[in-house]
């Protein structure tokens, strides 16, 4: 699968419907393990319903619950309160073989002693699937994931991304309800992630099975997924299609773990229809969204750098703040500006069109910052 070949496949996958069953509930799920200070909450009255057939993804920081989040589907785990539905049958007291679930480690956990058709037959063989039905399934369990011509090697006779593929494979052969995955592209190097990233979206499309994404990746998380819940501190911060979470973060830690943001704080002036004007270090400041703002309230404005417009005059219609250049980060694709702004740093992001021209900017240099109205986000928690 190439890459231009796979592009129309993530539109397509962005705008497709979701089913309105629950392949998975999650209700009021809460977990603690022990610790020398006393119990360590990891999961705090976790509420999600995952959709029969949707790419989910459980996206956060290392210690945010999402790992345990997974085990606890897969019964691994037991929760300490709440119940996990999956399929509509409550899964309290069914062992990790039994639920109609399957996993796919971050460290693949293959068989050494077995190459790559007998690592994937493996399950089939221990439920007494016939020999004649195990080939046929593995065979195409291996064609599905492309790595029918590796059937006779052995784990140490692959590749990274060979391996991956046969852990895969060996998920899939069962034809579980819901397929759980933990970090399964975290070993593998940046070329071969976004090269998988684009395979593993297109399998689950063509599978249609429900996949449970943990990851750690905000850029995986955006590519692949219908639905991301973003997890801090063993809750879900925000949950929504990725455009949703990226374009209109609710928290400054959403706004600032999903890409990277430039956080103003400031306090709402004036409330008109459909705008607000928010009184900033940098002067006021008019965002679109203003619904449920009250004059006098203080509030922390969110945009992204990609959104900033950086010009070299003044002449703009408001929503301007004058800057200094103080470093530049160049990064091949764009110039990442790091700004200082009343004391304040901003950064801006610009695409590099053509290195060298007019429109590039240099250290200490004065600029114009043009803030969109509608790119202006208010963030919830006001921190």
């Amino acid at each position: 699968m190439s890459g231009p070949a796979a592009g129309p496949a993530f539109r397509g996958k962005r705008a497709r419907a979701l089913s309105a069953d629950a392949a998975v509930s999650v209700i009021e799920v809460s977990k603690s393990f022990p610790a020398p200070g006393g119990p360590t909450r990891v999961l705090d009255n976790i509420d999600l319903d995952i959709r029969r057939g949707e790419f989910f993804s459980l996206l956060g920081p290392s210690g945010c619950g999402k790992t345990t989040l997974l085990r606890i589907l897969a019964g691994f785990e037991r929760p300490d309160s709440g119940s996990v539905i999956i399929g509509g049958r409550d899964m309290l007291g069914v062992p990790p073989h039994l639920r109609p679930v399957n996993t796919v480690f971050q460290n693949y956990a293959l068989f050494p002693h077995l190459n790559v058709h007998d690592n994937v037959a493996f399950g089939l063989k221990m439920k007494g699937v016939p020999a004649a039905l195990q080939r046929e399934r593995v065979g195409k369990a291996l064609e599905t994931v492309r790595i029918q011509d590796f059937a006779k090697r052995r784990p140490e006779q692959l590749s990274g991304g060979q391996r991956q593929r046969v852990a895969l494979a060996r998920a899939i052969v069962n034809e579980p309800q819901v397929l759980l995955l933990d970090e399964p592209l975290s070993a593998l190097d940046l070329k071969l992630r976004k090269e998988l990233q684009v395979e593993l979206s297109t399998l689950q499309e063509t599978l249609g099975i429900t996949f449970v994404f943990v990851t750690h990746d905000q850029e995986e998380a955006l590519v692949m997924s219908d639905r991301i819940a973003v997890m801090n501190r063993g809750q879900v911060e925000q949950l929504g299609r990725a455009e949703e979470l990226y374009e209109r973060p609710r928290t400054a830690f959403v706004a600032g773990f999903l890409g990277s943001s430039n956080l103003i704080p400031g306090t709402v002036g004036e409330v008109g229809e459909g705008s607000a004007v928010v009184r900033t270090v940098h002067g006021p400041l008019t965002t679109r969204h203003a619904a449920g703002l009250q004059v006098g309230q203080e509030v922390v404005l969110s945009i992204r750098p990609e959104k900033l417009r950086m010009e070299r005059d003044d002449e703009t219609e408001g929503n301007e703040v004058r800057a200094r250049v103080d470093d530049i980060v160049y990064t091949g694709a764009e110039n990442q500006y790091l700004l200082l702004a009343s004391g304040q740093p901003l950064v801006a992001f610009q695409l590099n069109a053509d290195i060298g021209a007019d429109e590039d900017f240099d250290y200490d240099e004065e600029v114009a910052l043009y803030l969109p109205p509608e790119s202006l986000v208010v963030l919830e928690d006001g921190e």
